[in-house]
């Protein structure tokens, strides 16, 4: 009896967890009748929900439709108009962009050739995957990117091993390196035993010694595949917070300053470039160097005097590489246009109002802020459905289809970037942001740097948890007060955050790019952890680094800005 009524317990542990949060967290609407208290007790409920998953994230993005009417914090129709903003058409034009480097195979070629560009060197093979992937998130979803560039290296570590084994037959076609993982539920292979580690190799003074050392004592491949696949799922998350569209929580974070201060016209696709870019490329070349350092295990000079004979692996490296790109043929007519579309889209973004000369938007004087990036992307994403794929020889066909687009635009993350829009505008109009602002003003006594460090280490541990979308849609309502409470730029506070936000690292539950690399069964997770604690810290110290450096002059975060709220008089 005792034995059943356990196994129905922990059989139905979701449904009992969702009836039984309510219940507790219902104590501080009741003790404290106001709308302020209202707004917190849905806040705590989607956060709870939204970490844990007990129900999918976009039906907890639904409970502001349901409960800010029903606590008299906003109407349902105030509510509704908060879940779709600028930012859904930024990412449909962007996803258009994305559909169709996919489905042309624009996105194999610029990683092929990143790849060959760098040398087949275990460190450097490793260096080409994970800056092609960077580049790739830089422009399409970090999933995308990962799924785009993982065949590749797939094909590369297949012929590696076949080279290693001594055999000498051609490599496998690219597709058959394609893993088909359902990203959620479907489970891992038998992960790889532990190889046995390399020793070092001694340091020799004359350069035929440091040669033979490099061919005589390579890398294991399972370390080397360990160091290239850990390196691309990472790659991903790093490369995608260099531009604004290149994660969700940067999109999020750009709507949701739009919409609490919406004064503010400092961060645009040419200033986030200017801060991003380099933390990007700085944190990818450190945590390239770490990775390499832990699994490759080699000395890190010994990649700039290395030079002479190659070993059968990296000729086989090599040869599957130019063979892959061979395969691809001269650039298609499909190419070329995605290409010229790309590139017109970020000149347009950079030159829309760079700030030190006026842009093209000061064309449109009579409706200056009208046009935003989501214009651009919209205008340019429409092309796909009515440029012609083909000549007039053939039928009519565009260059993607709505099927090809459905397919790659991400709904869940729209809807639960909704809800976190009209969770931010409750808190705003309850007044529950005010009354955190108020709580928080005592943190103004320590270090502004030491307040921030404090919030990126919070949002890096709670990540790992619950998806980069997520964290920042439940931090962003609560950071951007306490910088108002501290009498700091919002934007010093808000901007590390979200970009903490995408190192999510150690697990391969943390985001979907760890999840499809980890599906190939190439390391464990103790292996991701161990990296990821170095890329964790790697991320943060560059983020601060960049706030406290170039960061400030660009957007004067030494100083408290007019469109941000004056300070409350009440605050000491």
């Amino acid at each position: 009896m005792w034995r059943k009524l356990r196994n129905a317990a922990w059989n139905y542990r979701r449904l009992l967890f969702m009836l039984a949060t309510p219940p507790l967290l219902l104590p501080l609407p009741l003790m404290i009748a106001t709308k302020e208290s209202y707004c917190a007790f849905v806040l705590l409920l989607m956060a709870i929900f939204w970490t844990t998953e007990v129900i999918p994230l976009p039906i907890t993005a639904m409970f502001p439709a349901i409960l800010f009417p029903a606590f008299g914090i906003m109407t349902s129709s105030q509510v509704a108009t908060a879940y779709f903003k600028d930012f859904h058409f930024l990412l449909i034009g962007v996803i258009c962009l994305a559909t169709s480097i996919q489905k042309w195979g624009l996105h194999r070629r610029v990683a092929l050739r990143l790849v060959g560009a760098v040398g087949v060197k275990p460190a450097w093979l490793t260096l080409g995957f994970m800056s092609g992937c960077g580049f790739l998130s830089m422009w399409v979803h970090n999933t995308s990117a990962v799924t785009m560039v993982m065949p590749i290296a797939e094909a590369v570590l297949r012929q590696i091993r076949r080279a290693g084994e001594g055999g000498r037959g051609e490599h496998d076609d690219l597709q058959l390196a394609v893993v088909h993982v359902d990203k959620d539920n479907e489970a891992v292979g038998d992960e790889q035993k532990p190889p046995e580690e390399t020793s070092s190799s001694s340091s020799s003074s004359t350069s035929e010694a440091t040669q033979a050392a490099c061919v005589t004592a390579p890398p294991s491949e399972p370390m080397v595949a360990k160091a290239m696949c850990i390196g691309v799922a990472y790659a991903s998350n790093i490369g995608g917070i260099a531009t604004l569209p290149g994660t969700s929580p940067n999109l999020i974070f750009s709507e949701y300053l739009h919409q609490i201060y919406p004064e503010c016209r400092c961060v645009d696709f040419g200033k986030w470039l200017a801060l991003c870019l380099p933390v990007s490329a700085l944190a990818l070349l450190l945590t390239w160097a770490w990775l390499c350092w832990l699994f490759i295990g080699s000395d890190l000079r010994l990649l700039w005097r290395c030079r002479g004979q190659l070993s059968q692996r990296e000729k086989a490296a090599r040869k599957v590489i130019r063979d892959e790109y061979a395969a691809l043929g001269p650039m298609s007519g499909q190419e070329v246009f995605t290409q010229v579309v790309f590139c017109l889209m970020v000149l347009l973004w950079l030159t829309r109002s760079p700030g030190f000369v006026p842009g093209w938007a000061a064309f449109f004087p009579r409706h200056a802020g009208y046009v935003t990036d989501a214009t651009v992307a919209l205008v340019l994403g429409v092309l796909f459905f009515l440029v012609p794929a083909h000549g007039p020889s053939r039928k009519y066909e565009s260059m993607i289809s709505w099927e090809e687009f459905q397919a790659s635009m991400p709904w869940k993350v729209a809807l639960l970037v909704g809800g976190g829009f009209a969770l931010a505008e409750g808190t705003k109009e309850s007044g529950l942001s005010r009354w955190v602002s108020e709580l928080l003003s005592p943190l103004g006594d320590l270090p502004p740097l030491a307040t921030v460090a404090v919030a990126c280490i919070i949002v890096t541990m709670v990540t790992e948890l619950a998806s980069n979308a997520t964290t920042i849609t439940i931090f962003l309502p609560i950071l951007s007060p306490l910088a108002e409470g501290i009498r700091v730029n919002p934007l010093s506070v808000l901007i590390p955050a979200t970009l903490c936000t995408s190192f999510s690292f150690l697990l391969p539950a943390s985001n979907p790019p760890n999840a499809v690399v980890f599906a190939y069964g190439h390391f464990s997770v103790a292996d991701m952890v161990k990296a990821g604690l170095g890329a964790n810290v790697i991320g943060l110290l560059v983020v601060l680094l960049a706030v406290s450096t170039w960061g400030v002059p660009l957007f004067s975060l030494d100083t408290y800005p007019d469109w941000a709220p004056p300070f409350n008089a009440t605050v000491p």
